[in-house]
């Protein structure tokens, strides 16, 4: 009989059941109810009825602009009311002094490891000025802490594409070097072309078979549109399920009626929904999205960078928040924020062989709770981080051991 690498008993699942979990290589071979045969056994760990999670997955980050392992760095709010254009201005001046990409990078997602993270999907900033620099140490910070973390990256064009002339052929460069998916941002409010922003990401992404994820703030009607357009373009190119729109605040903004219509053109084209429900801004409403089909997924997108001064990486207390602002209070609608921050954004980042379950992969969470729904009102600390059958952050160590 072949080892097992890892059986950890006195595991409760999800659904209540105490349970062993039985690893090997990496993956969860087996899950009983009462004590099996297994032969050698590498280690045994009790986890004295403390519940397992699957790993969390970050669904929007951005490894390259945070202040995590650096120096304090006051918020400086905009001239008037929120403008991305004097934002980027912003950051790109605070960045100048800041420690180098690396370290902050480093620091954040050995943060984000040691709060639950398995999995994440991280925007890096591609424009003419720039270029690759914010790119190439991201993805070299994706292969150091590959042991502990699998990230997903985007090569995201912060400045616009067409107001930022070159950036088309940095980003399809980038996707060349390995990003997986081509961002885009403000088709309409940005850069001021719908057409000829989605004709850039779209052509890139067809070209190079990648994924598309877009970052779109602009609101009411517009937005609307652009939605509506983004969603015309996937069925049309076939990249149903590897696109997605961050923010869409949009949806946020108009009438029920408006959003069920778009929700399932979204829906029918295989199109995802990011949500962070953040700050005062308004964000798409989940539930009803949901139940017209539409993936619909979250992160905790900037966390302590020029944009806000919050965050910690934990994405339970994102689903949390998510379900504050929503109004989610029964046993239903606080399982539907935690999958948002698990099994919907696994979906969106196309992972296979997610969750506790045998044949899958052996990244979980394991914390003092009785189920999902005590995880997301109480958040409880500590958590040990499992990656692959690998403990990677617990109690003892909280920021993520070396890889």
């Amino acid at each position: 009989m072949t080892p097992i690498d890892t059986l950890l008993r006195n595991a409760r699942l999800a659904d209540g059941r105490i349970v062993e979990i039985a690893v090997r290589d990496g993956r969860i071979v087996a899950i009983a109810s009462s004590p099996e045969s297994y032969g050698a056994i590498g280690e045994t760990r009790d986890l004295g009825g403390r519940l397992v999670l699957p790993g969390m997955v970050e669904g929007h980050i951005h490894l390259d602009k945070c202040f995590i392992g650096d120096d304090w760095k006051p918020h400086r709010p905009c001239t008037s009311g929120f403008n991305v254009r004097e934002r980027v201005k912003f950051e790109k001046e605070a960045l100048a002094g800041a420690k180098p990409i690396e370290v902050r990078a480093a620091a954040l997602i050995d943060l984000c490891v040691s709060q639950g993270t398995t999995h994440m999907r991280s925007h890096v900033d591609v424009d003419a000025e720039v270029g690759l620099r914010h790119f190439e140490p991201i993805m070299a910070a994706r292969e150091a802490h590959r042991n502990r973390v699998s990230i997903q990256i985007v090569a995201f064009p912060q400045s616009g594409i067409l107001t930022s002339p070159g950036t088309a052929e940095l980003l399809d460069e980038a996707v060349r070097a390995g990003a997986d998916l081509v961002g885009g941002l403000d088709p309409a409010g940005h850069d001021g072309d719908v057409t000829g922003h989605l004709d850039v990401v779209f052509g890139i992404a067809e070209r190079h078979g990648v994924g598309i994820d877009i970052h779109l703030h602009d609101g009411g009607q517009q937005g609307i549109s652009e939605i509506e357009e983004i969603a015309r373009r996937t069925k049309a190119s076939g990249l149903g399920g590897k696109v997605a729109i961050s923010h869409a605040y949009a949806l946020g903004e108009v009438t029920r009626d408006e959003v069920q219509r778009t929700a399932h053109r979204l829906a029918e084209a295989g199109v995802a929904i990011l949500t962070n429900a953040p700050g005062a801004r308004p964000f798409p409403p989940v539930l009803l999205l949901r139940d017209a089909g539409v993936n619909v997924f979250s992160g905790n997108d900037n966390i302590r960078d020029s944009w806000w001064p919050y965050g910690d990486g934990d994405l339970l207390e994102r689903a949390m928040l998510i379900g504050y602002r929503s109004g989610f209070n029964t046993d239903e609608q606080l399982a539907a924020a935690f999958d948002m921050v698990t099994a919907n954004a696994a979906r969106a980042l196309g992972l296979a062989d997610y969750g506790v379950r045998a044949g899958g992969t052996a990244d979980f969470v394991v914390l003092d709770a009785v189920n999902v729904q005590e995880a997301v009102v109480a958040r409880p600390k500590p958590r040990d981080v499992y990656k692959k059958g690998r403990l990677v952050a617990n109690a003892s160590t909280p920021m993520a051991v070396a890889s």
